[in-house]
């Protein structure tokens, strides 16, 4: 399981132990069946009717994605593009052949297919940028799937407290304060279902699957960028460093922690240059005494 899912996951339960066992006389006043019922049988009724029948089932397999430890082989793909690029500034498209079936990313798999095919640079740039749009539109609509049910959710959660306060309405007059009570707190529970099945399931499914489309694109332009390299026939070792500069991690692009580490010692301790004892240029063109 994704480590980030399970530490949500058990947040979440902890979160709504407190609020049900600590800060309620009774814990069971917030399982109310009929409030679930309208919340989620609202919200799959209205996804039923703004997608198609295919796209809504796949909502069970999106969560599992979501929950599931995806790895992406970044290291293992560059190694693979680097040892291809190898063979082929060689010379020898059969050796580059034989190698294709162990390339585990079918992306790269086809950019490399294409270069031995001899197809001109350009058409397969544009190729692969056609299904990274592709797979681009595909998980952006599946996750825009789940935003939709977080709008949905909250809405459903006030119909069902509007059903509550009508039936609110009909023993307001007979002045029994406990069947007016236990009304109401039906009522306001729709609306605690439907805000918190929005943020704390659809929001959160939504931003992860965003986030891993960003890491995919990012793993595809990586693969589009050495299929473009061997193309052009650049150096592996070129190609190794262009590579890794898609997944370095950098805190700041332009300075390194340990730059700034420096900085802040020469400005508070004396550190530099000057400070070590260094004698600055003589820029009079004299013999200094």
């Amino acid at each position: 399981m994704n480590p980030s899912t399970l530490i949500g996951m058990i947040a979440s339960v902890v979160l709504l132990g407190v609020l049900i066992f600590f800060a309620a006389d009774d814990p069971w006043l917030f399982i109310d069946l009929p409030s679930i019922g309208i919340v989620l049988v609202g919200t799959m009724a209205a996804t039923f009717l703004s997608y198609p029948m295919g796209e809504v089932l796949r909502v069970f397999k999106l969560i599992g994605t979501v929950m599931r430890n995806e790895r992406l082989y970044t290291e293992r793909d560059i190694e693979e593009l680097v040892d291809v690029s190898r063979l082929w500034m060689r010379d020898d498209p059969v050796l580059v052949e034989k190698a294709l079936p162990r390339i585990s990313n079918p992306f790269l798999r086809t950019g490399v297919q294409l270069v031995i095919d001899r197809i001109p640079e350009e058409d397969i740039l544009d190729l692969l940028q056609w299904r990274i749009s592709r797979m681009k539109a595909k998980e952006a609509a599946e996750a825009q799937l789940f935003r939709v049910m977080a709008n949905y959710a909250p809405a459903f959660g006030m119909i069902g407290t509007l059903v509550g306060l009508i039936n609110l309405m009909d023993v307001v007059a007979s002045g029994d304060l406990v069947v007016i009570g236990r009304h109401l707190a039906v009522a306001l529970m729709t609306t605690f279902y439907g805000i918190l099945l929005a943020n704390l399931i659809f929001k959160p499914v939504a931003v992860k699957l965003e986030r891993r489309t960003e890491q995919r694109v990012v793993l595809m332009n990586m693969v589009l960028q050495g299929i473009s390299m061997m193309c052009a026939r650049r150096s592996p070792s070129l190609m190794r460093e262009t590579l890794n500069s898609f997944v370095a991690h950098r805190e700041d692009e332009i300075r390194d922690s340990t730059d700034r580490t420096a900085v802040g010692a020469g400005a508070g301790g004396g550190v530099g240059p000057t400070a070590a004892g260094a004698r600055p240029a003589n820029r009079g063109g004299g013999r200094s005494t």
